[in-house]
């Protein structure tokens, strides 16, 4: 008998005693190792599927991606981080050992220059936390910290307060505003959770990390206006050149909570576009304007 009949057969005599105990011939040694065999074999399933690497799924280490990028405070943006991770210190040894694994950086310009090395980003991997990692960018679902080189500035849900269009001073809440062109103002997805796991899915994104009054959306980051300029300088070319993205799945002015099962309540950003709320347990929770 199969491993995995054999998992079927001890499930069913569980079940069947509905929690009367269950005497097995010899023992419950075997039982106890088919079970134990079998929760592995899934562990090893699902951990396989996550760390096999993205080499030929684009982002790859062929492409020389570029996107926008801005983080909001309040009422205002915020400067650019600072420092280019390509740099290299007096001995020669890269200043940045994140971008030394993964080739994401930025040149001080507002974007983040993707052209991976390695399937650490690339594919799936692709995502918002990489390159927040290569400058130490903390992100939470409530609560984005800079580290002391960046100014050390601190945002968080429930005890940095902003100041509404009325004067009045309010909580902030952090949002995710991910633009699918540099150049499409209402064409974004809204997150409103695992941030880190917002995917950069083509070239030419704009992403806005943004800490304001509920509801507060300052549309696309400041470099997105010089975009293919910036990313020309790098060596690469932004390929979107059009507000019409082909293929694209985006449902504008959606929210997505990424890895939730359910969206309650979730209150729609304003604009011109429907609203409708997209739930994704794959990625993380966005709403796109």
């Amino acid at each position: 008998m199969g491993k995995a009949s054999s998992s079927k057969k001890v499930a069913r005599l569980a079940q069947k005693g509905k929690g009367r105990k269950v005497r097995f011939q010899g023992g419950t040694l075997f039982p106890a190792l088919v079970i134990g065999v079998a929760l592995v074999g899934a562990g090893l399933i699902i951990y396989s599927r996550e760390s096999i690497p993205n080499l030929n799924t684009p982002p790859t280490v062929e492409d020389h991606w570029h996107a926008s990028y801005g983080f909001y405070g309040c009422d205002a943006w915020l400067p650019d981080l600072v420092g280019n991770k390509e740099e290299q210190s007096a001995d020669g040894q890269l200043v940045s050992t994140e971008f030394k694994r993964t080739g994401i950086h930025s040149h001080e310009d507002g974007v983040m220059h993707w052209h991976p090395f390695s399937s650490e980003s690339t594919g799936r991997n692709a995502k918002l936390g990489v390159f927040l990692n290569v400058y130490g960018v903390k992100l939470s679902n409530s609560k984005l910290v800079f580290p002391a080189d960046q100014g050390s500035a601190v945002y968080e849900e429930g005890k940095t307060k902003c100041t509404d269009k009325d004067g009045k001073s309010v909580d902030g809440e952090l949002v995710v505003y991910a633009f699918n062109a540099y150049n499409t103002p209402k064409d974004f997805t809204t997150y409103i959770t695992n941030f880190t796991d917002v995917r950069i899915k083509q070239d030419g994104m704009a992403f806005a990390i943004v800490f304001a009054p509920a509801g507060e959306n300052p549309g696309l980051p400041p470099s997105a206006v010089a975009l293919p300029e910036l990313g020309a300088k790098d060596g690469g070319a932004t390929g979107q050149t059009s507000t019409t993205i082909a293929g694209a799945t985006t449902v504008p002015g959606a929210t997505t909570i990424a890895g939730a099962s359910t969206v309650p309540d979730v209150t729609a950003v304003p604009s011109t576009a429907t609203t409708s709320t997209v739930v994704d347990t794959s990625e993380p929770t966005t709403t796109a304007g």
